[in-house]
């Protein structure tokens, strides 16, 4: 093949933990098997493009993957799994039922929406993108918000109590790490890029560890007002081992939250294997 191979559309969020991953690809750090070029938006707006399949590979929430499994199949590298990483359920006050409550949700294709869907499902969501959700409470908008990311480290800022753990339901639940968010390639691009990609997204984790001052100007320059311990506490719950390969205890993690997805009716059914064949 000649001429110049156009660059692979990579999106991912703002977030510390995908910046800390995917620095080195982006700073040409680590190889690829074609060019990349970050596209960072909220993880909301990545979920609502994979809807449409605009971009080639792109994170993901794991709620959102599973509406577009027939198109995309996951990267066994650079999700977020874990635990004690879960979304929190926060109010201004304590709370009984929250079935039939106003809570701010970050979105209907996040994973932490499918959630409280799970343990509460006549709550009333009220969507809005995530770091508008802690203000809305605060200001008594809503009755209780549903929150992500480093909002879990910053909410007592906000005068606002912890009523639920969902994290920790799932793991009371199932004894699993929860799934999170998933890297995602189209299922029409070649195997060997397939594999070539999470081999790059690996190498670029592996990288981001062995050299972990070198991120962190870019983590910086896309962390909003987040500040740097708020930054390294992000990394630190959010990147682990998982990230590195989801394992067989993380892949029968999302084959479980796909199946009570699937059994609430909040997503439809797939025998498509959920991750890029590394054999």
């Amino acid at each position: 093949m000649t001429g110049t191979v156009s660059a692979l559309e990579l999106g991912y969020s703002f977030c510390p933990n995908d910046t800390f991953i995917f620095y080195a690809l982006h700073a040409g750090r680590v190889p690829a098997p074609l060019p990349v070029r970050e596209v960072l938006e909220d993880v909301q707006t990545l979920n609502e493009w994979a809807a449409a399949g605009r971009l080639p590979i792109t994170k993901i929430s794991y709620r959102a993957y599973f509406e577009v499994m027939d198109r995309y199949v996951a990267l066994r590298s650079g999700g977020a799994l874990g635990r004690g990483v879960g979304p929190l359920v926060v109010a201004r006050e304590a709370l009984g039922d929250l079935n039939g409550r106003r809570v701010a949700s970050p979105g209907a294709l996040t994973t932490a929406e499918l959630l409280l869907r799970l343990v509460s499902p006549g709550v009333r969501p009220v969507r809005m993108r995530y770091d508008e959700v802690m203000p809305a409470v605060a200001r008594g908008e809503v009755d209780a918000g549903l929150i992500i990311h480093e909002s879990r480290f910053t909410y007592p800022q906000y005068g606002l109590m912890r009523l639920l753990d969902l994290g920790a339901w799932w793991e009371g639940e199932t004894g699993l790490p929860l799934p999170l968010g998933a890297i995602l390639v189209r299922r029409d691009l070649p195997q060997d890029v397939q594999r070539g990609l999470n081999a790059a997204v690996r190498a670029s984790l592996e990288y981001a560890y062995a050299h972990p001052q070198e991120p962190m100007n870019y983590i910086r320059r896309h962390a909003l007002e987040m500040s740097d311990d708020v930054m390294r506490a992000h990394i630190d719950l959010y990147v682990n081992g998982l990230s590195l390969d989801v394992g067989a205890e993380g892949e029968r993690a999302v084959r479980e939250l796909h199946r009570r997805a699937v059994e609430v009716g909040a997503a439809p059914p797939s025998n498509l294997p959920p991750f890029v064949d590394l054999a």
